[in-house]
């Protein structure tokens, strides 16, 4: 038996009509494990929530970045720490100084959305 590909949304949000919950829907149909990160909730999508990146408890294959560019700065070296495969970083989550800052602690930048990256569109998780 294979284990799941896990995935974190980090700025993940209760709200159906926010592009991090379509994430965790849209993951969650691709059969990923997801792990919403935000401060915010406790639960999303029947998912326990975690306050921060370092509190999940795998090792990531991907993490997809839902933050404003300052707030994603702010977060390299914990998103750097955890090792993950790809790391989307989502449209209006970085700028280029975030994503110069990126490839220089050498995660594997993405700049692109992260449901389209899965072969799905957001307009299809209303």
């Amino acid at each position: 038996m294979t284990e799941k590909p896990t995935i974190a949304v980090v700025g993940a949000l209760k709200d159906h009509g926010k592009f991090s919950n379509k994430c965790v829907r849209a993951y969650l149909e691709a059969g990923y494990e997801v792990f919403p990160v935000t401060p915010r909730a406790s639960e999303i999508e029947g998912q326990r929530v975690y306050e921060n990146l370092r509190d999940v408890p795998v090792d990531l294959d991907r993490i997809s970045v839902y933050l404003p560019p300052a707030l994603t700065m702010e977060l390299l070296s914990e998103i750097a720490a955890k090792g993950a495969d790809k790391v989307f970083f989502n449209p209006g989550s970085a700028d280029h100084r975030v994503l110069n800052a990126a490839r220089d602690a050498n995660i594997p930048v993405m700049a692109e959305c992260s449901i389209l990256a899965i072969g799905r569109k957001p307009s299809e998780f209303p």
